[in-house]
């Protein structure tokens, strides 16, 4: 088939997209509105992309037109969508795409309110060090993979499972169509409020996704109240992990450090050591819980295990140090919610507990902007010294009760947290550039926070490198 992604800088679509290349068919895509790094990162992928909406990127021979969800693309008025309809084209979303096109394969589908990037890729990284040519679909970008989406040869299919909706005309969400022969699911906490406005609203879809797993089916969950609730109506195996002793896999005598060491634990005693270099207490919970998935199936045998999770590099904006020789970390975080902020905020705090932390936030997710989550900002920010505020975006603002950016600013200063709004990128420059050097920096968003996870390590480099490299 041709298919072409209108939307494609979709970290879900471009992943989408590069599975159903490599299963034979020819694929092209365009969006608009992108940025780094998705954007660069579908510019170098090798296949046609344009970066604006014209029915003239169709081709001509298209079969299928996969659109994305961002309320951005304009859903069925986009031009390119009424072009592909206009010629009896089917128009169909990624999700559906891709649990047709894996249907008859073994499914992984990795879920939770958090973690499930870093989980999903890191399964793949284990499974791939271990000559395992598995499938899989991830949701952002991990330095250890060669790309976010793979097809595999192998039965297996690793796939990161998102509960956010399928689009404004389909309520499902997205994981539920994915066919799962096994679940890894690392958390259950309230989330996307602008479509899922209670709780009970929004662990409706876990359950149907848990019941989705046939009787030879495996659950890997983190132990939490919320999801032993749900468990129990799964029909297949359920193996529990956490940080804590459990009845299952949990982590025993942490030592956090740049490269960070402790003990796996599992049923029967077995003990297995293990080190990371990724960053925060999360990061560790979440090795656990792709170790206990691997070794309950015997994917993976322990000495590949220990290696392959020592190699993996992590997750873009998941904690990424950007700067390569200022003395001050500069740390990019993924803060598309509250659990995801605060436990960036969390490690840092963690890793450079002598250091004041700045943090650079901006609020671009529906749920950051939903007046419903304006609690949010009441904890979020404990043990940060200061906050940097940039305004949340505009698009999409009218489906849902959009917080001002003033009401984020007094709500936030109403902690007793010091916070100043920048709307510009030389604004937060000008901020960034008088401080002592005796600070840490996390910039915090899940949008392009004004071009700053680019522009600012070369002047960290400059501005805070050691006293020799400054002068040179």
């Amino acid at each position: 088939m041709r298919i072409h992604f209108t939307g494609i800088a979709g970290a879900g679509m471009a992943a989408a997209a590069l599975m159903m290349r490599e299963a034979g068919h020819a694929v092209s895509g365009s969006d608009e509105d992108a940025f780094p790094p998705m954007s660069t990162y579908v510019e170098g992928l090798g296949f046609p992309v344009r970066w604006r909406f014209d029915p003239a990127n169709l081709p001509q021979d298209l079969d299928l037109l996969v659109l994305g969800a961002s309320a951005k693309l304009g859903g069925e008025g986009n031009v390119e969508v009424r072009a592909a309809r206009a010629r009896g084209v089917r128009v169909t979303t990624f999700p559906e795409l891709v649990g047709e096109a894996t249907a008859t394969r073994r499914n992984t589908v990795v879920a939770g309110s958090f973690g499930k990037s870093t989980c999903a890729a890191l399964t793949a990284h284990v499974l791939r060090e271990s000559e395992r040519d598995a499938g899989w679909m991830i949701g952002a970008i991990s330095p250890s993979l060669p790309d976010t989406g793979h097809w595999g040869s192998a039965p297996e299919v690793i796939l990161e499972g998102d509960e956010y909706i399928v689009g404004p005309d389909d309520r499902r969400s997205k994981f539920v169509l994915y066919h799962p022969r096994d679940v890894l699911l690392t958390s259950l906490v309230h989330d996307h409020v602008n479509v899922f406005p209670t709780f009970e609203d929004y662990v409706r879809p876990f359950g149907e996704l848990l019941r989705l797993l046939p009787a030879e089916g495996l659950l890997v969950a983190r132990e939490h109240p919320a999801i032993r609730a749900i468990a129990p109506r799964a029909v297949s195996r359920v193996v529990w992990y956490d940080t804590r002793p459990c009845d299952g896999w949990y982590s025993e005598d942490v030592v956090f450090g740049d490269v960070t060491r402790f003990t796996l634990v599992g049923p029967g005693g077995r003990r297995i050591p293990l080190a990371t270099t990724l960053l925060g207490a999360h990061n560790v919970e979440n090795i656990v819980g792709v170790a206990a998935y691997l070794l309950e199936r015997g994917l993976v045998d322990e000495t590949a295990l220990a290696r392959a999770v020592l190699s993996f590099a992590g997750i873009r904006r998941r904690l990424d140090r950007l700067a390569s020789r200022s003395r001050m970390p500069l740390v990019e975080g993924f803060g598309s919610s509250y659990e995801k902020a605060h436990s960036a905020i969390a490690a840092m705090r963690l890793h450079y507990p002598e250091r004041r932390l700045v943090v650079v936030f901006e609020p671009h997710t529906f749920s950051w902007r939903n007046r419903e989550a304006l609690a949010w900002y009441d904890t979020v920010f404990e043990g940060a010294a200061r906050v940097l505020l940039v305004p949340p975006p505009t698009h999409g603002a009218g489906s849902h009760q959009q917080s001002s950016f003033e009401e984020i600013l007094a709500r936030i200063a109403a902690t007793g947290v010091p916070v100043q709004g920048v709307e510009t990128a030389e604004a937060a420059i000008a901020e960034l550039s008088g401080l002592s050097g005796d600070e840490a920096v996390l910039l915090l968003s899940s949008g392009p926070l004004l071009g700053l996870p680019h522009k600012l390590p070369p002047i960290f480099d400059r501005l805070y490198g050691a006293p020799e490299e400054a002068a040179a």
